[in-house]
């Protein structure tokens, strides 16, 4: 895999030829002391997204590393959205994690990002040494964890269900300003080897889920069972009253930022 730089962004090319777009703002001082922040971005959004861009300009103002980026099909990343699945998502995660990240890391994961977020820490813990602490928190905003089998498939019609089966795709209608939504029987057969919700997980940092209680396509119980789900002594739910999927009024940005200013607080003095 390569990095260079065309334009604006830099992109980090993988070993199957797809390059992702990715961001960078590197700390102010050359220091391991202080987290950098993480951003992994929903299905359909991007790393120029409002809530990214928020994060991103408010790590620049405070001197902290952010690392931003696309997954293939997303945003300035090549690739088609058909042709991804969370294992490829993942991989494209991990290798931005380890190739471009410096340093201790807080996870800013936003819907399926949540969900991957997830998946980062459970594959880094699985790679790294016991003692290896490099992610020190997880911050979920509407995490869509198990999203294609608990709030695609198991809400899906079984007409719905065998077109998926029989055409390979299923265009799901959105509710924003981004078209219809490519449903794969790939990305729904490829998920269930990445659930978390029925087994459980082990999270050895801090993870703060931020939920609006108004969320069409993550409902708040969704958030709780998460929460409920995940074997860790810090784990706390922010239910967010009027909140919608996005959260990304002004409000509802000032709260996750200071959420990240917290957190950064919290485990940096760790």
């Amino acid at each position: 895999m390569s990095a260079q730089r065309p334009g604006s962004h830099r992109t980090l090319e993988m070993q199957n030829g797809e390059k992702l777009a990715y961001l960078v703002e590197r700390r102010r001082r050359p220091s391991f002391v202080s987290s950098g922040l993480f951003w992994l971005s929903g299905f359909k959004s991007s790393m120029d997204g409002t809530k990214a861009s928020a994060v991103a300009h408010w790590a620049r103002a405070k001197g902290h590393e952010c690392v931003r980026f696309d997954y293939s099909g997303h945003g300035r990343s090549s690739g088609s959205i058909e042709d991804g699945s969370i294992s490829q998502w993942l991989d494209q995660s991990a290798a931005i994690f380890d190739e471009i990240s410096t340093g201790p890391q807080i996870l800013i994961g936003s819907s399926m990002g949540g969900w991957l977020a997830l998946l980062l820490l459970r594959h880094h813990l699985a790679q790294r040494a016991p003692g290896d602490r490099r992610i020190r928190a997880l911050i979920l905003i509407a995490p869509a964890a198990d999203m294609s089998e608990r709030l695609m498939w198991n809400r899906f019609s079984d007409e719905i269900k065998q077109e998926i089966m029989s055409t390979g795709v299923y265009y799901r209608p959105s509710d924003y300003e981004d078209g219809p939504y490519a449903i794969t029987r790939n990305l729904i057969e490829d998920g269930r080897r990445h659930l978390v919700l029925d087994e459980g997980m082990d999270v050895p940092c801090p993870v703060r889920i931020l939920q609006g209680l108004d969320d069409p396509d993550v409902p708040w119980q969704h958030a709780v069972d998460l929460a409920q789900a995940l074997r860790g002594r810090d784990v706390t739910v922010n239910l967010i009253k009027g909140g919608d999927h996005r959260l990304s009024s002004d409000h509802e940005i000032l709260r996750l930022i200071h959420t990240i200013a917290t957190v950064l607080g919290e485990t940096d003095s760790m």
